[in-house]
């Protein structure tokens, strides 16, 4: 177990073979290397999963923040060419308590300190992260830096003084006000065909997915239920979006400040106002919140894991969830508002989802216009599968938004 000091100790407390953890507020943990040696530094938050280290790892939401895993044991079903949500790992870093010594699956084709290594994701090992989480709770999520190797000696070859290392931590940007979503966007469109029972039928419905970070399981959800999904990188306008010819649109999950992400909220508005039905989440529920007028803020300490507890207000359900957010929206629980923008341009909206934990709001619907979000992750990976209803959702929507086409048409054609 690694030893806990503080910064105005000695660069004594430390070794070259050691990892070190700085936190911007000047904590330090002294622990073992995990994965990659070298330096990182990002916005450190904690995770509190017990299974799904693996997807945790390949989300791009996760783009520039340090993860610790709340669950000591790390590591123990190795790492397969199954899980990934991305082609590489996302993480900054990475903070575990006790990595597994062995690997112990049958699907396993390697471990996870090597595919870390592989991708030159530094992390640290061996020290007490409950103390740590317990820290960050109540201090809240803030910036931070693993080094280890040669990041813990300095130009003139003798060791780094904690207040070195602290000056770095301190001169890394901070997570608020970062645009990020360009960073983790696919380069090029690709389209997922209808899979499962639909495999070579004609799809059900046709989806835009502009993909802010997009997990390789939602497009692959859609596709289960007969759609054939168009991934679309950030930087696609809406004439290509019109060109399509969509049934509806769909906004990934992220990183980043949704603050600073003012054209794509731009373009939702341009998606609304054509009539597409919409759906979003993640990133995507905090764009379509402020398309409708609704601000955006920061959380404490935000939430990630896949064992949070919210419940639909629609229907009284309480679901287990995936999350991973540290932005929210903000918007008025337990009454149907007028949305903020443009005089009410987009009709009424009430929040739909809420956290159990602490009321933060996880859902929008649009009552007069064909939109709704969610917070959270309901494609379950990894997680649990039951908010699976929300593409089921979408693809109804979709399917009523296309029937009152026709019926619209076929009224027009009879007059």
């Amino acid at each position: 177990m690694g030893v806990l000091v503080n910064q105005i100790d000695s660069a004594s407390t430390f070794t070259a073979d050691d990892a070190v953890l700085v936190l911007e507020d000047g904590q330090v943990y002294v622990g073992e290397p995990y994965g990659a040696r070298g330096e990182t530094r990002g916005e450190i938050v904690f995770s509190t999963a017990m299974t799904g280290y693996q997807e945790t790892l390949t989300d791009p939401s996760y783009d520039r923040q340090i993860v610790v895993q709340t669950f000591p044991h790390i590591g123990d079903t190795g790492v397969n060419a199954e899980d990934p949500e991305s082609p590489r790992i996302w993480v900054a870093g990475y903070v575990v308590r006790d990595p597994s010594p062995t690997v112990s699956n049958w699907r396993a084709d390697g471990t996870l300190d090597d595919a870390l290594d592989a991708d030159g994701i530094v992390g640290i090992s061996h020290i007490d992260t409950r103390r740590l989480v317990r820290h960050l709770r109540d201090a809240g999520v803030m910036r931070a830096g693993i080094f280890s190797g040669d990041a813990l000696v300095g130009a003139d070859g003798e060791a780094r003084t904690i207040e070195s290392l602290l000056a770095d931590v301190r001169a890394t940007p901070q997570m608020k006000g970062m645009s990020l979503y360009d960073e983790v966007s696919t380069d090029e469109a690709y389209v997922i065909e209808p899979a499962g029972a639909f495999e070579g039928h004609e799809p059900v419905a046709t989806v835009a997915a502009i993909d802010l970070g997009i997990k390789a399981m939602t497009p692959r959800r859609m596709a289960e239920r007969g759609c054939r999904v168009h991934v679309l990188p950030s930087t696609t306008t809406f004439e290509q979006i019109e060109a399509l010819g969509p049934d509806g649109v769909f906004f990934s999950n992220g990183p980043g400040d949704p603050e600073q992400a003012g054209d794509m909220v731009a373009l939702l508005r341009r998606v609304l106002d054509a009539g597409y039905p919409f759906f979003g989440i993640c990133f995507g529920n905090q764009l379509l919140g402020r398309a409708l007028g609704f601000g955006t803020y920061k959380l404490k300490f935000g939430h990630r894991g896949v064992n949070q507890p919210v419940k639909d207000l629609t229907t009284g359900k309480v679901e287990v969830t995936a999350h991973n957010h540290g932005f929210a929206v903000d918007a008025p629980i337990g009454e149907t508002v007028d949305a903020p923008y443009g005089d009410g341009r987009y009709g009424k909206v009430f929040v739909s989802h809420v956290d159990l934990n602490d009321d933060v709001v996880e859902g929008l619907q649009c009552v007069d216009i064909p939109a709704f979000s969610v917070q959270y992750h309901p494609e379950a990976a990894a997680g649990p599968h039951d908010a699976a209803y929300l593409f089921d959702r979408f693809v109804a929507m979709m399917n009523d938004a296309n029937a009152k086409n026709v019926k619209e048409e076929s009224t027009n054609a009879q007059a």
